[in-house]
């Protein structure tokens, strides 16, 4: 079924795209038969480990988000607070992240758009303006939680040398390190994620042998569901940390990075099942590492007196006084962790910067300008929280921990549009996902939009509070529902606009 065929307008050539088809990484003809007649009646190219390979990097590029500063925040301080009893909550929200994302990758793939290019065709300006703006809001957000992560790193790499301030700065840079790497094809680049990847899993995992955290409590906690008034902040944050609002985004765009022709079916099954077992992969990946840390600081700080105090920037510190030096000190495995972790994460948020500006946006402009405008939007206001929080860590860590709740707060605005577009057959054709994949997909929704309003019911502690946290909560309450009637309803608005000029003009 072809674009027209689905009801929508073809792709103009003034339109901003994710790749131009010379980025593009090539997959027809690998790993196939010479003079197959390859054709939607299931004479399709068998598995293939090299086509596998080849579909290998947008998952992991993906994952980073699910592993950045703000999840080893989250992470570590479930861990001290909690213990092991919020191990069930990582594992399951991991679960839910992966579906989201294999959801975004469909309507990728699918389509051959990503995820704001087509809000920018289905809402009218009003809603479109603040769809962006809420994705800004949260990809800020995870930014400064990236960037201060990557600059307390350096600070503690440097033995204090280097200030928070003078970290930002340096970290901010990496956006031109992105330009750079990116001129060399997209497989260099994943190549370079694919090492930060690999040195977290190291470091976290040798700071997982260090303390010998217990299997039995691991499993246990695991397993068996379990959360309390006190932990609810931690697990919100959780929610928050794992589905972030911009990867939504982020992934449904870097899935064209290969080249699949969206109106032969049996190439766009063959993508959705790489890209499935590759995004499954590197979620499994980053569902381990998230588990080392937890366990890591359960094991040495939960029923501990200090476990309230423990945040990203004292954490390593705590780890220190508590195991000791030894030939390779565990503050500077901490510290290689959360560097690793931070560069690649805001190198990602740039990159997830630019399709959203361009999608929603429509801007051509050159990469560079646009790179150096999403980084600005993000690195002013982290330079403010340097400044204002670089002389006390509780301040900082109870920062990141509002952050995390924040991204919980923007979820509706990426996962709403996102089901809206991949239930209708308009859209998707033939790939419109499956009503018990709906049923469940929104139940999921549901649970995250009850889970922030009852959050936010409770955090107006006093009077002056309660007004604004219900206008809030209402306002919020009512674009959720817009959105979901928009689902229901569903005309493209540039449809339903030059419809309308049409009949001005016959008038």
């Amino acid at each position: 079924m072809s674009e027209t065929e689905r009801g929508r307008p073809l792709l103009l050539a003034s339109e901003e795209r994710a790749y131009e088809e010379t980025e593009k990484v090539h997959i027809v003809g690998v790993d196939e038969e010479d003079g197959a007649d390859y054709d939607e009646l299931g004479n399709s190219p068998r598995f293939s480990w090299k086509k596998l390979w080849l579909f290998t990097g947008p998952g992991f590029l993906m994952s980073i988000a699910f592993l950045d500063p703000g999840n080893l925040e989250s992470d570590l301080q479930a861990g001290a607070i909690a213990g092991y009893s919020l191990i069930w909550l990582l594992m399951w929200a991991t679960a839910i992240g992966l579906l989201i994302q294999l959801l975004s990758a469909r309507l990728g793939v699918a389509t051959g758009r990503h995820l704001a290019e087509l809000c920018r065709e289905e809402y009218p300006t009003w809603a479109r303006m603040v769809l962006w703006i809420m994705a800004e809001i949260a990809l800020i957000g995870a930014d400064i939680q990236e960037v201060i992560g990557s600059a307390i790193a350096i600070k503690i790499l440097s033995n204090g040398l280097i200030p928070l301030w003078a970290g930002v700065v340096i970290t901010a840079l990496d956006c031109f390190i992105f330009l750079f790497l990116e001129n060399y094809g997209i497989r260099k680049l994943e190549a370079v994620f694919a090492v930060l990847i690999a040195t977290m899993a190291l470091a976290f995992a040798w700071m997982f042998g260090q303390t010998k955290p217990s299997g039995t409590e691991l499993l246990v906690g695991a397993l068996v569901p379990k959360l309390s008034s006190r932990t609810i902040k931690q697990a919100v944050g959780i929610v928050g940390c794992i589905i972030m609002p911009h990867n939504v985004f982020l992934h449904s765009a870097l899935v064209q990075s290969r080249k699949v022709d969206p109106k032969k079916s049996f190439r766009v099954r063959e993508a959705l099942k790489y890209y499935s077992i590759e995004s499954t992969g590197a979620l499994a990946v980053s569902f381990i590492i998230n588990v080392f840390v937890t366990t890591v600081f359960a094991k040495a700080f939960y029923g501990t007196e200090i476990a309230d105090t423990i945040g990203l920037a004292n954490a390593g510190q705590y780890l220190q006084d508590k195991y000791g030096g030894g030939f390779f000190p565990i503050l500077y495995i901490w510290a290689i962790g959360v560097l690793a972790a931070g560069q690649s994460s805001t190198i990602t948020g740039t990159y997830a910067g630019q399709f959203i500006m361009g999608g929603f946006l429509n801007l051509k402009m050159k990469k560079w300008v646009r790179a150096l405008i999403t980084r600005s939007c993000a690195i002013v206001p982290t330079m403010i929280v340097a400044l204002v929080f670089d002389s006390s860590d509780s301040l900082l860590d109870e920062l990141n921990e509002w952050l995390n709740v924040l991204q919980s707060v923007q979820i509706p605005f990426a996962v709403i549009p996102l089901l809206c577009l991949v239930s209708n057959e308009q859209i998707m054709g033939s790939f419109k996902i499956q009503p018990l994949v709906q049923t469940v997909s929104w139940i999921v929704a549901a649970l995250v939009i009850a889970i922030m309003v009852d959050f936010f019911s409770k955090a107006a502690t006093s009077v002056v509070l309660l007004v604004p946290v219900i206008i809030f909560a209402v306002a919020y309450v009512v674009f959720v529902l817009y959105l979901i009637s928009r689902g229901l309803t569903y005309t493209p608005w540039q449809l339903v606009s030059s419809q309308k000029v049409t009949q001005r003009d016959d008038e």
